[in-house]
């Protein structure tokens, strides 16, 4: 397999597709969700899709071996949850396959547009679907459960694929009449969705995205997982051996890269920066009138690199100018894509190496803003290191270069709202 191998599905979708019942039932892509956001979507309504990709059970004593009985449980939670919403018509399969033009409007910045998919999980050395980040087994392991105990893909992951004229035009042609889905996030992102059964429109749709290869752009544990329960059926099974996709162009039409920042418990500002002194330029900035997080998102959008910011959410400093050592930390047989990375540096040299820090999630936190990772480093009585975005090309030349940029390095958006639509596994 050289290309993507796009094919239509029968989708699960809510038996209720008004905009304001679409609002109470959908979520944010799991990994997302905070534990607090959980609970607000879980009584926003009894059917909140979030009682499937994160079903609630009550905690497992112990440590490896509770994390493997809780994924258990979980995914069985779910798949009981799922069964009962099928026989109730909560959530109805269509008749027939097909394809979906999936519009994302952000006030004041325009529209991504995709197509939703079963896009066919290529062989190992394939190019045609290339990740570009590191995964967490534990997690991956959890998503594979739950694709084991529902035999339905519950979210899509999110494919960055070449530009082409060709999907560009039909992508354009496919908007007509009003959307079949349509509904408002939180953040005021308006999801439309139109489906498109046409086989004609669909051939040629599939035939032009065959042309392409795609970078992972969100969900690689999701996508892991599909390999890992691939691996565990019948091989003569196309269906789990598919994954759903939002397929989006890299570049004009397509997604925009933020970084997710790190977050260091347990460790004080003073004595962050006096470890960095060892390796970096240091120097406090005193932010403007308006204020920490203002500044801290003004030095993102605007710094040189290689740089980072250090605060515990009331004074700001500056790390640049890395010594040699600190350029010798990060592997010099690696591509010279992922080399150059600010993420990388900042791993390598800063948290594991001037601070000791090892790269569990645990020890190093993420957080998807800076706003978040402010106050996530006064709660954990730590430090945030806020990292400047790198751009699509930047992710797109790690991925080919066969790197991979550490976990959660990058964020990008708009993201897909979950919920909307599903894939089941079977007929």
């Amino acid at each position: 397999m050289t290309g993507l191998d796009v094919r239509p599905f029968r989708a699960l979708t809510y038996g209720d597709h008004g905009p304001e019942h679409l609002a109470r039932v959908s979520s944010p892509a799991y990994d997302l969700v905070t534990a607090a956001g959980r609970d607000r979507l879980a009584a926003a309504d009894p059917h909140n899709i979030v009682r499937l990709i994160l079903p609630h059970v009550d905690p497992v004593p112990g440590t490896d071996a509770s994390r493997s009985v809780r994924s258990r449980r979980s995914a069985e939670v779910a798949a009981a949850t799922l069964t009962s919403w099928l026989s109730e018509g909560v959530l109805v399969r269509d008749r027939a396959p097909a394809l979906w033009r999936y519009e994302m409007v952000v006030p004041g910045t325009g529209a991504t547009t995709g197509w939703l998919g079963a896009v066919t999980l290529p062989p190992a050395g394939s190019a045609a679907v290339l990740p570009h980040e590191d995964t967490f087994a534990p997690a991956v392991a959890g998503r594979a459960a739950l694709l084991t105990a529902t035999h339905t893909d519950l979210e899509p992951i999110v494919l960055a694929h070449d530009p082409d004229p060709e999907v560009a035009r039909l992508t354009r042609l496919a908007r007509s009449g009003a959307p079949d889905l349509q509904v408002a996030d939180p953040d005021g992102v308006v999801h439309r969705l139109w489906r498109v059964t046409e086989p004609a429109a669909v051939d040629q749709l599939t035939r032009a995205l065959g042309r392409t290869q795609a970078v992972i752009a969100d969900g690689h544990h999701r996508f892991a997982a599909a390999r890992e329960h691939a691996a565990q059926v019948d091989q003569d099974d196309g269906g789990h051996h598919s994954v759903l996709a939002l397929l989006t162009p890299m570049g004009p039409g397509g997604l925009h890269v933020r970084a997710i920042h790190r977050v260091v418990p347990d460790l004080p500002l003073e004595e962050a920066l006096d470890r960095a002194r060892a390796g970096f330029r240091v120097t406090e900035l005193a932010p403007a009138g308006d204020g920490l997080p203002a500044a801290a998102a003004r030095w993102t959008d605007q710094a040189a690199g290689p740089a980072f910011l250090v605060t515990d959410g009331t004074r700001l400093a500056e790390l640049s100018h890395p010594s040699a050592a600190m350029g010798a930390a990060v592997p010099g047989e690696a591509p010279a894509a992922w080399r150059g990375l600010d993420v990388v540096l900042a791993h390598a040299a800063l948290l594991t190496g001037l601070w000791g820090r090892a790269g569990d999630p645990t020890s190093v936190l993420v957080a998807h803003d800076i706003g978040a990772a402010l106050r996530l480093a006064g709660e954990r009585n730590g430090v945030a290191v806020l990292l400047r975005s790198p751009s699509p090309s930047d992710v797109a030349a790690v991925a080919r270069a066969g790197a991979r940029m550490p976990r959660k390095s990058t964020l990008f958006v708009p993201k897909p709202r979950t919920g909307l639509v599903l894939r089941p596994h079977t007929d």
